[in-house]
């Protein structure tokens, strides 16, 4: 008994410390699975003041900016003096300058990158936000205690060339972050190249996700999602993957207050070529944060606020260590992002297309900026009785006849109107369209109600009410 007693012994001695101390930590649910309520921490609420007069970077209103004018704005924060470094690390496809931002001095190497899709630039908003809170700052409490705890790299819009072009891949056509196991691109290459050289024990992969994904089954859309990246197709955890649901974890408790409802998690399909789940892979604990929209924050500036304050709690657990023992159920509690819902939908009209028979059918529009409605093309059209949208339009007794010609010289198209045009081109008022319609009360289009030209006009969003 006495070899078999030693066994028992020295096997107790190996578990992982982290998961020692999971199993002792209560899991945050009640007997009937409801989430307990976990306190945010206690330094939001002054932090949350001080944002909007003092940390907030003005020159980033308009989510749009390219990779120059985020420089222009940045570069001024990044004073030596105030800790900071700043070198060139690599070049994009058209010769773009790709910089490495370094601030700390403490042991743990914490590595954010950011917009490696061009047209996601909610966290690089952030990144200039924290900047500004760590060299301005230098006396608060949390600036000082990650200073001395922790090492910052950001490696802030990895893809300038789609940044230039307000598009996800880059100037090579390549999504960046399928790209993390081929390393075909000069982007991803510096990318693996300073997580090799500043062997980042966490890591933070930063994004923005589409507008319309719902909250689980419901039909709340998700403002932000949470992912501790899987490292292989078991979607196994290790300690690795622990620190990571831990950090998550307190992200949530940062954001609930805020978002309650709203907060949603990836699923954790593992794909070999993305670099989230490779940085895992590769040792770095690892947390993806997506941003998806608030409704009526247009250029995503009340999120950009709360994305700041999420990453400033997640890195201040990350330097006082007040992550380890966070329930995984804060984590796993999160409901998957579910289904994603198109933009408008434009119910009972009758379509009035010159040279066909007059058609009820629903309408549906997605368009390239959903919060700005900008750039629409039609998605569907058809009885789309069951179908829900962020946003419906009742057209009932009404025509939706297509139109013509630039904004201000706008004409009712006219039965022989695209008979010289490319016979492939998309016709009026079908899937792939340009949105490009009015809502009339009679079916020649000269009684109109409402435009949408492309875009709506933030004036008139919707028809006047009859």
């Amino acid at each position: 008994m006495r070899p078999a007693l030693t066994l028992c012994l020295l096997l107790t001695m190996m578990i992982p410390t982290t998961i020692a101390r999971n199993t002792d930590t209560p899991d945050a649910t009640t007997a009937g699975g409801a989430p307990i309520s976990i306190p945010p921490p206690a330094w939001l609420r002054d932090l949350d003041a001080l944002y909007d007069a003092k940390l907030r970077v003005a020159g980033l209103e308009d989510r749009t900016f390219n990779a120059e004018h985020w420089w222009s704005v940045a570069t001024p924060l990044l004073e030596k003096k105030s800790g900071f470094r700043t070198e060139d690390i690599g070049r994009s496809v058209e010769d773009r300058p790709l910089r490495h931002v370094r601030w700390g001095t403490g042991k743990t190497s914490v590595l954010l990158w950011s917009q490696m899709h061009g047209d996601e630039s909610t966290a690089s908003m952030a990144l200039a936000d924290l900047f500004r809170f760590l060299g301005e700052h230098p006396e608060h409490p949390l600036v000082k205690q990650l200073h001395a705890h922790a090492t910052l790299h950001v490696f802030p819009i990895v893809n300038p060339d789609g940044a230039a072009r307000f598009q996800r891949r880059n100037a090579q056509g390549i999504d960046l972050n399928r790209d993390a196991r081929m390393l075909a691109t000069p982007e991803a290459r510096t990318l693996k190249a300073l997580f090799d050289r500043v062997k980042p024990v966490y890591g933070f992969n930063l994004h923005d996700q589409r507008v319309g994904y719902r909250a689980g089954d419901s039909d709340r859309g998700t403002a932000i999602a949470l992912l501790s990246p899987p490292y292989n197709h078991a979607a196994d955890v290790n300690d690795v993957r622990t620190r990571a649901i831990e950090v998550a974890g307190v992200i949530r408790t940062a954001l609930e207050p805020y978002l309650a409802g709203h907060i949603a998690r990836w699923d954790e399909t593992f794909d070999p070529r993305a670099f989230g789940d490779l940085t895992t892979q590769w040792g770095a604990s690892t947390v993806l944060i997506e941003a998806g929209g608030i409704e009526g924050d247009v250029q995503k500036q009340h999120l950009r606020k709360l994305y700041f304050l999420g990453m400033v709690a997640a890195l201040d657990s990350i330097a006082t260590g007040s992550h380890v023992g966070v329930s995984p159920a804060l984590y796993r509690d999160l409901p998957e992002n579910g289904d994603v819902w198109p933009d408008l939908l434009v119910r009972g009209g009758t379509l009035s297309v010159p040279g066909r028979p007059p058609l009820r059918a629903d309408l549906l529009v997605n368009f390239r900026n959903p919060l700005t409605e900008a750039d629409g093309a039609i998605a569907d059209v058809g009885d789309l009785g069951t179908k829900k949208a962020r946003r419906s339009i009742d057209a009932r007794g009404l025509f939706v006849v297509p139109i013509a010609g630039h904004a201000g010289e706008r004409t009712v198209i006219e039965a022989n109107d695209d008979a010289d045009e490319d016979a492939r081109a998309p016709l009026p008022l079908a899937p792939g369209s340009s949105a490009r319609f009015v809502l009339s009360r009679d079916p020649q289009g000269r009684d109109v109600v409402w435009t949408l030209d492309g875009s709506v006009d933030p004036a008139t969003p919707s028809p006047p009410k009859p």
